[in-house]
């Protein structure tokens, strides 16, 4: 069969070879790199040798320069004796410099070539080569192997999803056997000694040969690939499902650098460092276990961490120590309040009773009375009275029971109760709180909140209060209760039983007086930088 290439394809070759100098400097490639004509390959020049290459090449021979493979790849200054004796010309289409001295290049492909002398090897490699040709007829044979080449290519491309769109772009618009013999051997995953043997066969029809058992090996291993992820898929299906994701888990650990392991030893660290009840460190422990076993991104991860963070920084162990002097009390009340005797005297004698005993059940104080009469403020004095801290808590309105409870933490955004969460705040076990406007509070089909509140108050009960969030007991019992309230018979029996009903009478216009006179007036005076102008 007659050859197809016209009179002008070969006048184009003969002028190519032509424009190929017959010394080069050369450049030899390591980390399985093998450049192949027809393509465009960016690389990476830093060795000496290399450089004086790239810029003997860039002064004197128009960029181009001879690229080959070095056998061991390890090798740092190899010799002619370490370097295959065929490789490629190409031309450096782009050069970067980068910071640290090397460049980076584009090379794009030309010719196949051989070496013939060494003409110098000590400060750079430079060779006497020899174009090799290619001299071929486009058979029908090979125009079948071509087509059968592609096919199999593209299914190739659609198993691994790796490679741009671009490579079957090109693919798409040339029949042209040296083109695809090396666009596909340039891109294929193939070990170095494989590369270099497609390097080495001139004719097309070889190449290709190669190439369609090279592929049909890759495709036969992907598909096997392929069914064997399918069949894991199966057995997750049937019940399998927490050892394959943790499996995965273990996967992604090691490629986050251990993120997860670090951030799971702080956790560790925390629960052990703290105070802690035993029955609260082993309830954490628990949690983190089950943590540790899912990923780290699951929304559920994210549950159990805010969990955790909760129930190793609540104050299980920690309070502030009381100061019983009921002197200085009697002097505080009289110095924050006037009038209310009968009152102040109730208060002291509730701190004299505490003085008394080490562990009193303290009577729950409900300060009853119209508004403005100073129920909160004499809370706060009993909390300053006894060196505690002071949290206050308003329930006017409130209906759900989940205030006073808590969530459970199967619900989105849950979160313990109002007390629980002050407690928190306050960080000691055993504060003062009051609790404002009780007769005020409602019910609803979320539940009655002064039922919840006969635990939180009965000192028989809550020394184990448990929070629908915690889930382990909290003790209370520690906790002094103030309520306050305007009216009585809004509250529930069951809960008016449980307190003890100081009522707060209103004030004389003569109280009204000399509470304006000596209290407000000189506050007002203090807080409107006044107080020495009058």
């Amino acid at each position: 069969m007659e050859d197809k290439k016209s009179a002008i394809d070969k006048f184009i070759d003969q002028s190519f070879k032509e424009s190929i100098p017959e010394e080069l400097p050369a450049i030899a490639t390591r980390a399985k790199l093998v450049i192949f004509p027809n393509s465009i390959l960016p690389m990476l020049i830093g060795r000496k040798k290399s450089i004086k290459a790239l810029e003997e090449s860039l002064e004197k021979y128009n960029n181009l320069l001879f690229f080959v493979s070095q056998k061991e790849i390890e090798l740092e200054d190899p010799t002619i004796e370490d370097l295959f004796k065929i490789g490629t010309v190409g031309r450096v289409v782009q050069i970067a410099k980068l910071p640290d001295g090397e460049y980076k290049i584009l090379v794009e492909g030309l010719k196949r070539a051989e070496i013939k002398k060494v003409i110098e090897e000590k400060d750079m490699f430079k060779f006497k080569i020899l174009p090799l040709e290619r001299k071929y007829k486009t058979t029908k044979t090979l125009e079948a192997l071509v087509r059968k080449v592609k096919t199999l290519f593209e299914k190739y491309i659609g198993l691994t999803k790796k490679f741009p769109q671009e490579a079957i772009m090109v693919l798409e618009d040339t029949n042209d056997p040296e083109v695809i013999s090396d666009l596909i051997a340039s891109v294929l995953p193939l070990e170095l000694n494989e590369k270099q043997e497609l390097l080495e066969k001139l004719h097309p029809k070889k190449r290709l040969e190669l190439e369609l058992e090279l592929l049909m090996r890759e495709i036969e291993l992907l598909e096997i690939e392929e069914v064997l992820e399918s069949k894991v898929r199966e057995k997750i299906e049937k019940g399998q499902k927490e050892f394959y994701l943790r499996e995965k888990l273990k996967a992604i650990q090691e490629e986050l650098s251990g993120e997860s392991d670090e951030e799971m030893k702080e956790i560790k660290e925390k629960i052990e460092s703290k105070d802690l009840p035993d029955y609260v460190k082993e309830k954490a422990k628990h949690e983190l276990t089950r943590l540790e076993k899912m990923s780290p991104y699951s929304p559920e991860a994210n549950v159990i961490r805010t969990y955790i963070d909760w129930i190793i920084n609540l104050p299980w162990n920690k309070k502030t120590m009381d100061r019983l002097n009921i002197k200085d009390a009697e002097k505080l009340l009289d110095k924050n309040h006037y009038g209310l005797k009968e009152p102040k005297e109730r208060i002291l004698e509730f701190l004299a009773v505490r003085k008394l005993s080490d562990k009193p059940k303290s009577p729950i104080l409900c300060f009853v009375g119209a508004p403005g009469v100073g129920k909160t403020s004499l809370g706060k004095s009993v909390a300053e009275a006894l060196g505690r801290k002071f949290g206050r808590i308003s329930l006017g309105g409130m209906r759900d029971e989940a205030e006073i409870r808590g969530h459970r933490r199967t619900y989105v955004g849950a979160m313990p109760g109002r007390i629980i969460q002050l407690i928190k705040k306050l960080d000691v076990k055993n504060p003062v709180i009051v609790l404002d406007e009780i007769d005020k509070m409602g019910v609803s089909y979320q539940g009655d909140p002064a039922a919840a509140l006969l635990e939180v108050l009965d000192p028989e009960q809550n020394n184990s209060f448990i929070d629908h969030y915690l889930e382990v007991p909290f003790d209370l019992s520690e906790v002094i209760f103030i309520t306050t309230a305007n009216v009585l018979h809004t509250i529930p029996s069951a809960l008016r039983d449980r307190m003890e009903v100081i009522h707060i009478p209103g004030y004389t216009d003569a109280e009204k007086y000399y509470i304006a006179k000596d209290y407000i007036i000189p506050k007002l005076l203090e807080e409107h930088g006044l107080k020495n102008r009058i």
